[in-house]
């Protein structure tokens, strides 16, 4: 369709575009939750490119033609997208959704893609996880969800996720495609860690279902897991 695919942002590049004032995606009348989700899904990574280009099943072409050349290409071009970019595609969303206060009001981010992936574009679901051995449940992304931690005081993304889905007893029953993780979130007035290192990588040996590991104490394929 002719539709113009640019690359995602690396190193150097990253850098050069995307650092300094006037850069990333403005915000605009409660759109923080969105504009930091589509800046961390599509700036430097492009697992999701299937968004913009795939013709899924379900999929609206009008929201995937902004999405795509209203938001992604102009952040990878220039490093910034304007708030009146932003407010076309929460129009949109609007339009289709079950929700009328897309333009106006802060959302979760995980009703956000629920609302893109699954039902304005017919993505099928990223994760498959599994809660004490119970039937399985698929979903697009994994909020982290954890008691306060007296020793985490810095912690990473690695620590977090573990220790969630060990608080939580979930394991994944696959490696998925994209691990989209959304950070403990709280209010202004308080916040449970003041910073999170982002890890580049995730190792998610032990989170996953059925998985043969190493046993720590001899060395061969593990029988038993201890939490």
């Amino acid at each position: 369709d002719g539709a113009e695919s640019l690359p995602p942002l690396r190193n150097e590049a990253a850098v050069r575009v995307l650092q300094g004032r006037m850069k990333g995606i403005q915000g605009h009348c409660n759109s923080c939750y969105m504009d930091a989700a589509l800046f961390s899904l599509f700036s430097c990574t492009s697992v999701l490119d299937s968004m913009l280009f795939m013709p899924f099943p379900l999929c609206d072409r009008n929201v995937q033609g902004i999405l795509r050349d209203e938001i992604v290409n102009p952040l990878r071009r220039t490093g910034f997208v304007r708030a009146s970019s932003v407010m076309h595609l929460r129009e949109q969303l609007t339009d289709k959704g079950q929700c009328s206060s897309f333009t106006n009001a802060e959302k979760d981010p995980e009703e956000f893609l629920n609302l893109i992936m699954q039902h304005i574009l017919g993505i099928e679901p990223l994760l498959k996880l599994q809660s004490g051995g119970q039937k399985e449940h698929e979903c697009y992304c994994y909020q982290i969800f954890m008691d306060k931690q007296e020793d985490l005081v810095v912690p990473d993304v690695q620590q977090l996720v573990e220790r969630s889905f060990l608080s939580s007893d979930l394991k994944l029953v696959e490696i998925p495609s994209c691990f989209i993780i959304q950070m403990p979130r709280f209010g202004k007035e308080y916040k449970m860690f003041s910073k999170i290192i982002p890890s580049l990588e995730l190792d998610i040996t032990d989170l996953l279902l059925d998985s043969p590991r190493e046993c720590c104490l001899c060395g061969d394929v593990a029988t038993l897991e201890c939490s």
